[in-house]
């Protein structure tokens, strides 16, 4: 059986097709000639990213394709419904990047509250020359620990978000529409642990009471982040985004950093992928990634030995 990963897979999610017995091809097809390529090389599962979209018209051209699958969390590039209307099978791995997602978010926060993304910019081109200057520009910084972090969105990634917060001494708080209390293992070396129970609250207290504010949400019709939710927000606090496109104003979150409302912010997604906006890019008050949340070694491999295990129970 024909697996097509057409945005990449990682050679441990190779491997353990290989081992289930199903023919792995890594072979990158352009979206326009992807409905060809499945039906004459006989693809019965076709495994995606972000870069390549399985939309209607592919699904109701491709008589043979039994399952699409997300190497990652957010499905908004794939006609998920349609597709299981069609006895198309639709898989994601939701868990397989959380914690790198985490650890991203506090990259970024750690960096803020340190000035590393100005820094970064300015040491190779004043450090010989102001050195002493820069110094006393960045020697007001702040420490994460005591300091309170609201997170918006409470599933599997924001709960990671939170184990780290709680191992540095962070105060949690958080929302969801879903979830109304859970309870957040922190596991350490020789089997030791620690629990702790979260009870989520409003999104307005979240904003209201949050020194950092942190998203995790698919992807939205509307702003989760506006004008109006900025408002609420405590003067000189910081936003961040790692989770999907869309769901902050991008100008309103300018306006606020022009206005020093808010001190910093960190994006790792944006409106307008693969081109953010230039105000974001040039923007002295923010650090940028190019959405690379689930960027490291050991969350692909996780993702493809994910993947790899859901196509052989689903397809065997």
């Amino acid at each position: 059986m024909n697996i097509l990963a057409n945005d990449g897979i990682s050679d441990a999610g190779i491997n353990a097709l290989k081992n289930f017995g199903f023919n792995i091809i890594t072979t990158n097809v352009a979206q326009e000639q992807l409905v060809e390529y499945i039906n004459k090389n006989s693809i019965s599962g076709l495994l995606v990213r972000s870069a390549t979209t399985v939309r209607k018209n592919l699904i109701d051209s491709c008589p043979n394709l039994k399952l699409i699958g997300r190497g990652g969390v957010g499905m908004d590039n794939i006609d998920v419904a349609y597709a299981k209307e069609k006895g198309v099978h639709v898989i994601n791995t939701p868990a397989a990047s959380s914690a790198s997602v985490a650890e991203l978010v506090f990259a970024h926060l750690y960096g803020g509250v340190r000035f590393l993304y100005d820094s970064n910019r300015n040491m190779p081109l004043e450090g010989e020359a102001n050195f002493k200057g820069l110094k006393k520009n960045y020697s007001q910084g702040t420490e994460l620990r005591n300091k309170t972090i609201g997170i918006i969105g409470f599933g599997k990634i924001g709960q990671e978000v939170a184990k780290i917060a709680l191992g540095i001494g962070m105060k949690v708080i958080a929302c969801d529409k879903y979830i109304e209390e859970t309870s957040i293992s922190l596991n350490f070396h020789e089997n030791k642990s620690l629990s702790f129970s979260i009870k989520t609250v409003s999104k307005n207290q979240v904003l209201k009471e949050a020194d950092f504010v942190t998203l995790h949400v698919p992807a939205q019709n509307k702003y989760v982040i506006d004008t109006k939710e900025i408002s609420y927000m405590k003067e000189g606090s910081v936003l961040i985004n790692a989770s999907r496109g869309g769901v902050i104003n991008e100008v309103a979150l300018v306006s606020a950093l022009d206005s020093k409302k808010l001190s910093f912010a960190a994006l790792d997604t944006f409106e307008n992928e693969p081109k953010p906006e230039i105000k974001l890019l040039m923007h002295p008050n923010l650090s940028l990634t190019p959405h690379i949340g689930a960027a490291t070694k050991e969350a692909q491999d996780r993702i493809g030995i994910e993947l790899a295990t859901q196509i052989n129970n689903l397809l065997k």
